[in-house]
C-alpha cells in the first residue's frame, strides 16, 4: 500500500491543529510511508503526542464490566481491549463518542466477505475503525435486505449501526435511496447521523456541481459548517483519492477523508476498502461523528462494486 498522502508525508504541508485558548501545535508526528497496513501497528516511535515513555495506550469510553471506573492513571487495560476512560466526561458530548475528543485521525477498513468475493453476491458491509495505532475502537455494520442489496446496488439504503468494544450502539447513520447523477439536482444524495440512535446531531449532504463531487457536512438544523471537495475522477488507479475539509466560506484545507490503494489484487478482486479520516483535533465530537458518516457514503457513492458493475468514478454516471 502507498503513503496515503496525509500531512506530514513528503509533498503534503501539514495542517496546525489547536488547543482551547487558540494555541497551535504542530502536527503528531506521521510514520514513514503514511498509513501503512491497517491491521499492523505503527513502528517503534510513532506517538500521538504523549510524553516520552512507554508505548502510549489509547483510550475508549465506557466500563468494562462492574466496579468503579479507573482513575486517569493509565493502567488496568482489559485484555484483549482498550482500558475505560476517565469518569470525567465533556459537557454535551454524546454517550459513547467521549474517546473522538482525544484524537484527530481515524482509519476505516472494510472487511472481506467470503461470499462476495467469491460468488459476487452482495452482503452487508462490515467495517472496523481504528486508531492511529491500529486499536479497533469502533465496530460498523450495514442493516438492510437482501433484495434491496443486489437490485439497487451502490444505490441502497441503509441504516448503518456504529458500536464500540462493549457492543453499544453509538451512532446510527440512514441513507435514504437517492439518484447519483448531477442531471438530477433535486434529489442527490444525503444521509443522517444520530448519536446517540435516535437524536440527529447533524447531515451529509451532497451538492449539486456539473463535474465535481462536493459535499456539505451540517448540523442538526441543516444549516452547513463544513464543507468536503473531492476530485473530478474519483478513481484510485495505484494512488489514493482525496476528499479535502474546508470551512463553511474558506478554502484553506483542515483534513480530509482519503481512499487508500490497497493493492492491485483487492482492488480489482475484492469490494474492501481502506479509509483514512483527519480533522482539527479541537473539532467538535459531533462533527467528527458526522464526518464518520460523511466516508461511509463516499464509498458508497464512488467505491463500492455490486457483480461486475465497476465503481463510479464520476459525478456523470
Amino acid at each position: 500500500m502507498s503513503a496515503p498522502g496525509y500531512p506530514g508525508s513528503p509533498g503534503n504541508p501539514s495542517y496546525p491543529m489547536s488547543q482551547p485558548g487558540g494555541h497551535s501545535i504542530a502536527p503528531y508526528p506521521v510514520a514513514p510511508g503514511g498509513y501503512g497496513d491497517p491491521s499492523q501497528a505503527p513502528p517503534v516511535g510513532f506517538n500521538m503526542g504523549y510524553n516520552a515513555g512507554p508505548a502510549p495506550v489509547m483510550y475508549q469510553p465506557g466500563v468494562v464490566g462492574p466496579g468503579p471506573v479507573p482513575g486517569p492513571e493509565y493502567h488496568g487495560a482489559p485484555h484483549g481491549g482498550i482500558s475505560p476512560a476517565p469518569a470525567a466526561v465533556a459537557v454535551g458530548v454524546p454517550p459513547g463518542l467521549e474517546y473522538l475528543t482525544q484524537i484527530d485521525q481515524i482509519l476505516i477498513h472494510q472487511k472481506v466477505e467470503l461470499l462476495e468475493a467469491f460468488i459476487g453476491f452482495e452482503t452487508n458491509n462490515q467495517y472496523e475503525i481504528k486508531n492511529s495505532l491500529g486499536q479497533k475502537i469502533y465496530k460498523a455494520k450495514e442493516k438492510n435486505d437482501c433484495c434491496t442489496r443486489n437490485c439497487c446496488g451502490s444505490l441502497r439504503s441503509f441504516d448503518m449501526k456504529i458500536k464500540d468494544n462493549m457492543d453499544r450502539e453509538v451512532i446510527r447513520l440512514i441513507r435514504p435511496f437517492r439518484c447519483v447523477s448531477c442531471w438530477c439536482p433535486c434529489c442527490l444524495q444525503e444521509m443522517e447521523v444520530q448519536s446517540p440512535p435516535g437524536t440527529t446531531i447533524g447531515y451529509v449532504k451532497q451538492d449539486w456541481h456539473p463535474c465535481l463531487p462536493k459535499f456539505s457536512i451540517q448540523g442538526p438544523n441543516q444549516e452547513t459548517v463544513l464543507r468536503l471537495d473531492g476530485p473530478c475522477f474519483a478513481c484510485n488507479c495505484c494512488g489514493d483519492v482525496n476528499f479535502e475539509l474546508k470551512g463553511k466560506d474558506d478554502d484553506k484545507p483542515i483534513g480530509r477523508i482519503s481512499k487508500q490503494w490497497s493493492g492491485l489484487l483487492k482492488e480489482v478482486f475484492t469490494d474492501t476498502d481502506n479509509f483514512g479520516i483527519q480533522f482539527p483535533l479541537d473539532l467538535d465530537v459531533k462533527l467528527k461523528a458526522v464526518l464518520m458518516g460523511a466516508c461511509f457514503l463516499i464509498d458508497f457513492m464512488f467505491f463500492e462494486k455490486v457483480g461486475e458493475a465497476n465503481q463510479r468514478s464520476t459525478v456523470f454516471s
